[in-house]
Formats: C-alpha cells, sequence, structure tokens
C-alpha cells in the first residue's frame, strides 16, 4: 500500500481520507500533533509515495513561508513524493468583474492572503518541475457543509450588498471537493490546476439568502455599496469586493469529477437533511 503524507490535517482532509483509506497508508500531519510550518525543526517526515498539502499559508506577509519551509524540509529528509496536489482557493483570480473564469486567466490576487495561495501555487510549480513530479493544483472557491455554514453571520445580521451592487461568488461542498482531492491523488489523474467549483452561479445576497430560508434564519438585510464598509468587518468586505464564476469544466471532463452536489440547491437539501441548526 502506497504512504500518504497529508500536511494541514483538516476538515478536508479528513473527507478526504475516508475515500484513500482503501488505497493509501495515511500520515497526517498538523500543529496538534506537534508539526509546525512555521519551525522547520519540527518537520520530520518518513518516505510519501504522494503528498496532499491543505495547510494555510501564515496569517501574514506576501509570501507562504510554511511552504517554503515544506519543501526545505522535503528535500534535506530526501522525500521525493510521486505526485503532490495542493487546495487553493480562487481568491488568486482577484476580482475578475463577474465574469466566468478559467484556469488559463492570469493571476490577480489582490489581498494579502491571496498573494500568500498565489505564493505557494508558484514554489510548488517550481519545486515539482524541477524535481519531475506530477502536481494537481485545486482552486476552491467558498466550501460549505453542515458545519460550514454562515449561520452565525445571519443571526448577527450582518447586511450583505442589494442586488445592483452584489458580487458573484461560487461555492463548493466540502465532501465533493474531498472527492476531488482523491481523484487528483490518482495516478492516473491529469497534472495541471482546476477550479474545483461546482455549478451554481449565484449572487452573494442570493447565496446567503437560500442559507437562511434553509436553516429557518431570517434574511440579512441589504443595503448599498457606499454603506457596507461602515457595517462588516474588513475580511468580510474584502469579499464583497471580488465578483468571479468559476467555470469547472476542466473538473468534470479533465479530471473526471462527478459531483455529489452539483449545485448549492441540492447541497443545502442534503445539509437541511441532516440538520443545520
Amino acid at each position: 500500500m502506497q504512504r500518504l503524507l497529508v500536511i494541514g490535517y483538516g476538515d478536508i482532509a479528513r473527507r478526504a481520507a475516508l475515500l484513500l483509506a482503501p488505497r493509501f497508508t495515511i500520515a497526517g500531519v498538523s500543529r496538534q500533533m506537534g508539526f509546525d510550518l512555521d519551525q522547520r525543526s519540527t518537520l520530520t517526515f518518513g518516505e510519501a509515495d504522494g503528498l496532499l498539502h491543505c495547510a494555510p499559508p501564515p496569517p501574514e506577509g506576501e509570501h507562504d513561508s510554511r511552504t517554503a519551509n515544506l519543501l526545505a524540509a522535503l528535500d534535506e529528509q530526501r522525500v521525493l513524493p510521486r505526485r503532490v496536489v495542493y487546495v487553493s482557493t480562487s481568491g488568486v483570480y482577484g476580482d475578475c468583474g463577474g465574469e466566468r473564469v478559467a484556469e488559463t486567466r492570469a493571476l490577480n490576487p489582490q489581498t494579502a492572503r491571496a498573494r500568500r495561495r498565489a505564493d505557494a501555487e508558484r514554489q510548488l510549480e517550481q519545486w515539482c518541475a524541477a524535481r519531475e513530479v506530477a502536481l494537481v493544483i485545486l482552486r476552491a472557491p467558498g466550501i460549505y457543509a453542515v458545519e460550514r455554514l454562515p449561520l452565525e453571520r445571519l443571526r448577527s445580521r450582518v447586511p450583505v450588498l442589494r442586488r445592483e451592487d452584489d458580487v458573484y461568488t461560487s461555492h463548493i461542498h466540502a465532501d465533493d471537493l474531498a472527492a476531488a482531492v482523491a481523484r487528483a491523488l490518482e495516478a492516473d489523474a491529469p497534472a495541471g490546476i482546476y477550479n474545483a467549483a461546482d455549478d451554481t452561479e449565484l449572487l452573494m445576497g442570493e447565496w446567503l439568502d437560500r442559507v437562511a430560508d434553509h436553516a429557518g434564519l431570517p434574511r440579512p438585510p441589504r443595503v448599498s455599496r457606499s454603506q457596507i464598509a461602515a457595517l462588516v468587518p474588513p475580511e468580510t468586505l474584502s469579499f464583497m469586493q471580488e465578483s468571479r464564476r468559476l467555470d469547472n469544466t476542466r473538473l468534470k471532463r479533465v479530471l473526471g469529477v462527478r459531483l455529489r452536489h452539483p449545485t448549492v440547491h441540492e447541497g443545502l437539501r442534503h445539509e437541511h437533511a441532516i440538520g443545520v441548526h
């Protein structure tokens, strides 16, 4: 059985591990296990046939020093996986004015958080290319599941933009992202970059309205763009300044992922059935 090294053993990695268990012996590492990507001396690995990188970048700066530490530690210990899968973010595209976005679009990260993700992608691309390692990058948008719905935001009555000012957002159910991860780790999965999104095309306010309806909560209030800055936290505001619709054609046709929840409508019905309150 092959050995899979998982960096950042959080929700998506745990969901993927259930699908990967028949094929891999899984060695998951996280800060809770004593592995600190900010401290290279704590990073010790055994052999690995595959690497799944789900760890977030550091909270500050323009570069992902954690990915740099990871790759340096792999080199120092002469650990060379045959395949690497990195779960990135669609934020690397920046604001696209509501246009549909394919993987060929030039990156234009507009927040430090997104620039750190773009830096991680660049590091991994260079490292894998130099060592002839297959690399799959999954650019994920808003991930949702029963425990990942914005219910507290709705209960707090945080406003959203009125329709004429609103932005498009994309989504992916956590189980579908985990399935994409599992597929990407198969030996015959084509290397490359994929938008790991479902088929939904919704404005942010429409998405939150649907979550509210399924949870039995009031829909959020609507305000103008000129009013919103004083009413929401800066990180929330940053999401309201970028509008894009991810094209998931490659995910389905090239990687061959079959979405269990093709849109948020099916996904929310599923979460409602198991309880979202």
